[in-house]
């Protein structure tokens, strides 16, 4: 009997799962269409000279059909805090079978001005959209000039840390790719915190014969990347990556969050009242330690060594190439750290927005004089490393003006990746678009 039992009930509940099933199918409603906005402007790559007028572009769509009654609210501004500046359109524009167009005139200046554009459905939320137009992009210059004795406060400050010895401690990291060897390193430096890092390279390489890649984290506070270490050595590289801070590897989750929370918290502004003190100082010494330990393996060619990052990364990629003509390309994605006087020129200020400003509106004069000898972009004027960068016109984290300050003082060959829709962001092909330049570079025959 009990057998039967089960045998039954076996039955109903597979028939009456295959009931619910079918039903859920048979009548199974479609998702409402969502409303959505696009902006774009009048030329695919989104550039204009500074007496050009460029005109956005904005559809309204609900699905795949176009919304062509109501209006939209649009506000014009150059990326400053507020949204709104002084002689640039905002307003509404009704919409229609064609696009709804909003037109501004260069301002005889090079600049980014962005659109910002807001749909309200009647009985929906509202939605926003936003593009941008760069004006004459290749002349934005630097927003003051590079310290007199900048050079001679880093020559002293590399001074002090070749005085260091390397002393690395390499402990043996598995991995499943046996043709490679894999190790955490640390390496002692200056300044409280070591160079801490994964590193990997070909087994049984010969003397001479591996060109190096460094890579470099963005913000955050993280343990390095095996993943990066291992992919330059599955390419034929000496490879390295570095965690931000100095900080042990591979520890849980919770062990970096607390760190976080704790003492580095806030280290994006830590001692920035003085060029002695300031955060950043230790992270470029790292940067300079970590080529030292490059440079001192057997296998490297002694001629080729390239650094990546993206963001704070991207900051330090152009710092390594300022900072060390040892670096002979650098990738460098939507860079932060940049132009930290940007708003003493009347633009804004990249990541990390190091200094404030005062009661009068005006940058804080004492961090405004720190800041300087830690901006990427005076680091990018001793720069002749290739460069490749990544610039997303609508990144409100580092601003296109302050990428492009970068860019424009760089010395060496160089090319630039512009995304007029982009935020911030490193997305799959500009890392692939990165990686295939590294790889150029370092197979070029020399």
């Amino acid at each position: 009997m009990p057998y039967c039992f089960s045998h039954v009930s076996r039955f109903v509940v597979l028939f009456v799962s295959a009931l619910l099933t079918t039903n859920a199918t048979t009548y199974l409603v479609a998702a409402e269409p969502a409303y959505s906005v696009r902006v774009v402007t009048d030329r695919d790559d989104a550039i204009y000279s500074v007496n050009d007028e460029a005109t956005f572009l904005i559809t309204v769509s609900l699905g795949k059909g176009l919304v062509t009654e109501g209006s939209v609210s649009f506000v014009v501004d150059d990326f400053l805090a507020g949204g709104k500046a002084a002689g640039l359109p905002e307003g509404s524009v009704p919409l229609g079978d064609k696009p709804a167009r909003v037109s501004v005139k260069g301002r005889r200046r090079p600049e980014f001005l962005r659109c910002q554009v807001t749909y309200k459905p009647v009985d929906g939320k509202a939605i926003r959209s936003v593009a941008a137009a760069a004006f004459s992009p290749e002349a934005i210059g630097l927003s003051l000039p590079v310290p007199k004795d900048f050079d001679t406060f880093w020559a002293e400050q590399k001074s002090l840390l070749a005085k260091i010895p390397l002393d690395p401690i390499l402990t043996s990291v598995k991995h499943a790719d046996i043709s490679i060897e894999c190790y955490d390193v640390q390496v002692q430096c200056l300044g409280g915190a070591p160079v801490s890092g994964y590193f990997s390279k070909p087994k049984d390489a010969k003397e001479k014969s591996l060109p190096a890649v460094l890579w470099v984290h963005g913000a955050g506070v993280r343990s390095s990347s095996l993943g990066n270490a291992t992919k330059g050595a599955a390419a034929g590289m000496l490879s390295m990556d570095i965690n931000a801070h100095g900080i042990p590897n591979g520890k849980p989750g919770a062990f970096y969050s607390a760190l976080s929370s704790g003492k580095l918290n806030g280290y994006r502004h830590a001692g920035r009242e003085s060029r002695e003190t300031v955060y950043f100082r230790g992270m470029y010494l790292r940067l300079v330690r970590a080529i030292d330990f490059l440079a001192s393996q057997p296998e490297w060619d002694g001629q080729t060594l390239a650094v990546v990052g993206h963001s704070q990364g991207g900051g330090q990629s152009l710092v390594a190439g300022g900072i060390d003509d040892r670096v002979t390309l650098i990738a460098s994605g939507v860079p932060a750290i940049c132009d930290h006087s940007g708003q003493a020129a009347g633009r804004i200020n990249g990541w990390p927005k190091i200094v404030p400003n005062g009661e009068d509106g005006k940058p804080d004069p004492t961090i405004l004089k720190a800041s300087q000898y830690v901006d990427a972009v005076n680091f990018a004027t001793r720069c002749r490393a290739e460069a490749i960068m990544s610039v997303g016109f609508i990144d409100a984290v580092c601003p296109p003006s302050s990428c492009y300050a970068a860019y424009n003082a760089l010395r060496g060959r160089k090319s630039v990746i512009n995304e007029p829709l982009m935020g911030h962001a490193a997305p799959a092909h500009i890392q692939t678009a990165f990686f295939k330049r590294i790889l150029e570079h370092v197979n070029r025959p020399r």
